[in-house]
């Protein structure tokens, strides 16, 4: 890295309180939470320059993780080296871990009283606004040239089909190196770079059933998140797709309407959606289960982070990496419609529903609402449905 874009060094007690505060007054999608980053350490602290943030928001989308974790990862980094990337990264997910272990141990307790009922069903069709928000979002600067639709095409299909998640995730990186890459390189180079992604779906049958092998289902949870963590791109309402059939119905940890409620609760704590995962293992296996799905997943990221850090400006230029992008982004958006669909089914249970979802969506695409406020008028609506 140039020292040239490094304006000012902070301290690891100044990153660890501004990340604390970001994890614990970020609510929304990760675009709300990096935007704040930029707020804090680009035009408030002045700690690195613009186009550095922007080199390192470029890259971070070519890499698997949750984008905003990585941001704060990224900004530790280049700004107290792998100490601060670790403090940062941690700073940033503890608020969400806490707030969420807390919505866990509530959801259990009172899960099955009306009043809790009456919360997530105002609540739920409120989120399904802002996941089909992301995905209107997602999908506009994703599906552009005819090689993304052919892609996204195939993996929606596949996606109905019932195809694993990971194998859609894998043929779309494929086929982006091919429609992408290929048409412009000659055929040795491209077979050079198909080599290189050989070993991947060798890797895959291990990663599923791993979490097979031992009984614990702590060690499961670590585990399977473990691999979920290491082949999530983008966005974190990515994650659900990606675990919707193992975790209902492979493993049998949660019900689907467990699971659109812990989507839910991803929305209505602060910090990163990922966090969901937290729900997702204290549900299953209480306390020890929060901790390890939740280091599970994010792992991958610190690791990822650590050994690329110093490469993030070379990759955000590399033609093979964003043609692999283009391909994942464009398959993602299939299996984010996958989610939407699921969501719409348990979400949308009568009129009452529908009307919100279409309050929602108004809210989000007219009055240009931030997600945060979706989720409070959700919170307060249904507490107030709850006591009348």
């Amino acid at each position: 890295m140039t020292e040239a874009r490094i304006i000012k060094r902070s301290s690891l007690k100044d990153l660890i309180a501004v990340f604390l505060r970001i994890g614990v007054t970020s609510f929304g999608s990760p675009t709300a939470h990096i935007a704040m980053m930029e707020h804090e350490v680009v035009r408030k602290r002045g700690w690195i320059t613009e186009e550095h943030f922007l080199e390192m928001l470029a890259a971070t989308n070519l890499v698997p993780g949750p984008n905003a974790t990585e941001m704060a990862m990224h900004i530790g980094y280049v700004q107290a080296g792998y100490l601060g990337l670790i403090v940062s990264g941690i700073s940033f997910i503890l608020p969400s871990f806490i707030a969420t272990v807390a919505m866990a141990w509530l959801y259990i307790r009172y899960g099955s009283l009306p009043q809790t009922a009456a919360i997530f069903y105002v609540l739920n069709p409120l989120v399904l606004a802002i996941v089909i928000n992301t995905v209107w979002s997602i999908g506009k600067t994703s599906l552009l040239g005819w090689q993304s639709v052919l892609i996204f095409g195939l993996a929606l299909v596949s996606a109905f089909l019932g195809v694993d998640e990971l194998i859609i995730l894998l043929g779309s990186a494929i086929l982006g190196l091919l429609l992408y890459h290929a048409l412009t390189k000659p055929p040795e180079k491209v077979a050079l770079s198909m080599f290189s992604l050989v070993p991947l779906p060798l890797l895959i049958p291990f990663l599923q059933q791993s979490a097979n092998w031992l009984q614990s289902k702590v060690v499961q949870l670590f585990l399977y998140f473990l691999r979920t963590g290491a082949v999530l791109f983008g966005s974190a309402l990515v994650l659900f797709p990606l675990v919707k059939d193992d975790v209902v119905t492979r493993f049998g940890w949660l019900s689907l309407p467990q699971l659109v409620d812990a989507i839910a609760v991803g929305q209505m704590t602060p910090g990163p959606v990922s966090s969901a995962v937290t729900f997702i293992g204290y549900m299953v296996a209480g306390m020890p289960g929060a901790i390890a799905a939740t280091v599970g997943l994010f792992l991958p990221s610190f690791l990822i982070v650590m050994v690329l850090g110093p490469l993030l400006a070379r990759m955000s230029k590399s033609k093979i990496a964003k043609a692999i992008l283009k391909g994942v982004n464009a398959g993602v958006v299939a299996m984010l419609i996958s989610i939407v669909i699921t969501m719409g089914k348990n979400a949308l249970v009568d009129a009452w529903t529908v009307l919100l979802l279409a309050g929602g969506l108004a809210g989000m695409f007219l009055l240009k609402l931030e997600p945060y406020w979706l989720v409070l008028a959700g919170i307060t609506i249904g507490i107030a449905t709850a006591l009348l």
